[in-house]
């Protein structure tokens, strides 16, 4: 009986069995595995590997690509911050990166657009040495740094003169050492367009003011830092770009250039002239030289100088460090420019520099404080013309068309003989008493006289000047450097006395009536005339116009 039970359940539940549908089929569930192809549609399913459980060390989220945060080599540690200005900090990173910096209390940020990014540091105030970070995927940290002032020393052979190489240096170079004088020098670079950094290669930093960093830097520069820094007693940070050589256009960016007719012309299109004839020298000179090695000859013909290319160290040794926050520059230039046909244009083209850098700086009308050109080469017996002269006028024309400019005169530190004058220490002082008064105010005699107008009287000239200080003075006799003309045009040497009302009057017993007089008007002018603060009077030439 039991047994026929059990048969008839079995068969019951095989009939219920059979009449389920398919939906009612019951599957385990599991990852549905990728369609196999046809050659394999018999295969075994591949069971589902076990599910990955993530590890608390190991990222939740899509990892970043690697951080390109940086910034310019012109940030460094032990740099100068100029104080009381919005400063800018800037450099790349990846887009969508936010990038903060962190300096003396305050933290900016910005996120980067094409990989660029800038920043604001606002009102820096001199104090002890801090950190400046950067802070974005990655940080950087730039250790050492001071708010102060900033200056740009800039120009030619004279201005990167190095402090060792000049007059009497131990005495400075010995006792140089200054942790609140920093100094930087951008290195020689030339550029076919402006390029956004220095090259990695020459790699400069800011470095504190020791023999060892100061011996090498620009004379006047250093000197001129030195002499602020007693003034004024705030870090003092100076960055020197110069080249030896340079005429002014060299550091101008191209758009000046090329959107002045004049300058086309003469800078621009003269450049392609002289390059064509370089190339032709080059040629000649190598052929000679293959020629003296054939014949055995130890001579060596003279390898032809390339010419200056327009903008090149704008582009390659300024470019690079705008628009770092600086208090203003000091320049030292114009030899390359003091040859016929070229002094002329040196009237528009030099104001044009300051105007160009003080655009592209954004930092508004920067003091811009330049050194006159020194006496140089023969000493002349008689009146005559001087290109020299003429760029020394234009210099003075600039101080008097362009606002917030001043000129260092220095017709008593020259060499006939050589084009750069070892004694830089009178140079830099003046600069830092042009400094005192144009840039932070004070109330100083800080430049030697300078004209003013002239009045005819009869047969003399009544000549008038600015910055007389305590009187004018005239050192060692009779004045000298003065000449006069007539209708004629022919300048003669002419006397000249100083007056009781700080005037000086003019003439010469060959002139009856005169048109024309000119002081100090020489490659090497020989003159004496100063305020009795001690500082020279500039040359100038009076012409009714």
């Amino acid at each position: 009986m039991n047994r026929f039970i059990t048969c008839f359940v079995l068969a019951l539940l095989l009939s219920l069995n059979a009449c389920r549908t398919p939906k009612e089929t019951f599957v385990a569930p599991a990852p549905v595995p990728t369609p196999p192809p046809p050659s394999e549609e018999r295969a075994v399913p591949t069971v589902a590997a076990a599910p990955v459980i993530t590890t608390p060390d190991e990222p939740k989220f899509p990892v970043p690509a690697e951080s390109k945060l940086k910034l310019p080599a012109i940030f460094s540690d032990n740099m100068v911050l100029q104080q009381g200005m919005s400063v800018p900090v800037w450099g790349w990173a990846n887009d969508g990166e936010v990038v903060s910096v962190s300096f003396a209390g305050q933290t900016v940020s910005a996120t980067p657009r094409n990989g660029k990014w800038m920043v604001y540091l606002k009102n820096l105030k001199p104090g002890e040495p801090e950190t400046l970070t950067v802070s974005g995927v990655k940080t950087l940290q730039f250790t050492n740094v001071l708010a102060g002032e900033v200056w740009v020393c800039s120009g030619q052979s004279n201005m990167e003169w190095a402090l060792f190489k000049a007059h009497e240096p131990e005495a400075a170079i010995t006792n140089s050492s200054n942790s609140a004088l920093r100094v930087f020098q951008v290195p020689h670079s030339k550029a076919d367009i402006p390029l956004s950094d220095i090259s990695a290669e020459s790699q400069p930093k800011w470095q504190e003011a020791r023999p060892e960093t100061v011996r090498g830097f620009s004379a006047v520069g250093y000197y001129f830092g030195r002499e602020l820094h007693e003034k004024l007693g705030v870090p003092i940070g100076l960055i020197q770009s110069t080249w030896g050589g340079t005429p002014a256009e060299v550091w101008m960016r191209h758009e000046v250039l090329a959107n002045d007719a004049r300058y086309k012309s003469a800078i621009l299109d003269e450049y392609v002239v002289q390059r064509e004839s370089y190339e032709n020298e080059l040629a000649d000179f190598e052929q000679k030289q293959e020629e003296l090695k054939k014949s055995g000859s130890t001579k060596k013909p003279i390898t032809p100088r390339a010419p200056w290319k327009p903008t090149e160290l704008y582009n390659g040794m300024i470019a690079p460090i705008l628009p770092y926050g600086i208090k203003g520059v000091i320049w030292y230039q114009g030899e390359s420019n003091a040859r016929r046909g070229s002094t002329a244009l040196y009237g528009t083209l030099f104001p044009d520099l300051i105007r160009n850098w003080r655009t592209d700086w954004d930092q508004g009308a920067f003091p811009f404080l330049f050194v006159q050109l020194a006496p140089f080469k023969a000493i002349q017996p008689n009146p005559m013309e001087s290109d020299w002269a003429e760029l020394r006028d234009a210099q003075l024309q600039t101080t008097r068309t362009v606002p917030n400019t001043g000129m260092a005169v220095i017709t008593d530190i020259g060499d006939e003989k050589d084009i750069h004058p070892t004694k830089k220490l009178p140079v830099g002082k003046r600069l830092a008493l042009l400094a005192r008064a144009v840039a932070y105010g004070e109330k100083i005699v800080h430049s030697g006289p300078v004209f003013k107008k002239a009045v005819v009287k009869g047969e003399k000239v009544i000549l008038s000047f600015d910055h007389v200080g305590g009187g004018l003075v005239v050192e060692g006799g009779a004045l000298k450097g003065f000449s006069i003309a007539g209708a004629d045009q022919k300048f003669v040497w002419a006397r000249a006395e100083i007056l009781p009302d700080n005037t000086i009057a003019v003439w010469s017993p060959n002139i009856n009536k005169p048109v024309a007089v000119r002081f100090g008007w020489a490659d090497y002018p020989v003159v004496n005339l100063w305020n009795l603060e001690g500082l020279p009077a500039s040359p100038f030439e009076w012409t009714p116009r």
